[in-house]
């Protein structure tokens, strides 16, 4: 399953990686740089979540729920952050649909990684 779900991730990512380098010349106005930091920092923290959560995978169901919960709040936590200070940054030169592509990433990881580790919490039963 770990193999499994590692492909799922880089599949997402070399995805999202093509859309933006299409967005990068059909519509310049996106910012690319900050796009693709998006994706690389969702794909690293879904990865980094599903080894936590694989952990707690043997322990009592109430903690891989726990771990579940805590790793989608974590990413949430540091999605919010990142856009934050960004925004903080750009104040004058804020590109408001990037921003919504970013929590646009934070949604399909979330959901891809919801599915995994559902599925990967019914073969464990």
């Amino acid at each position: 399953m770990r193999r499994n779900f590692v492909l799922v991730i880089a599949f997402i990512f070399l995805l999202l990686t093509a859309i933006f380098f299409v967005l990068k010349t059909s519509a310049p106005a996106y910012r690319f740089n900050v796009l693709m930091t998006g994706n690389a920092v969702m794909a690293v923290l879904s990865l980094l979540t599903f080894f936590i959560v694989q952990k707690t995978m043997n322990d009592k169901p109430e903690a891989f729920v726990r771990g579940v919960y805590g790793a989608t709040f974590l990413k949430l936590l540091i999605c919010i952050g990142s856009i934050l200070f960004y925004a903080l940054l750009n104040r004058q030169h804020i590109h408001k649909p990037s921003l919504f592509v970013l929590f646009g990433i934070y949604a399909v990881y979330t959901a891809a990684e919801s599915w995994m580790l559902s599925k990967l919490a019914r073969q464990a039963k």
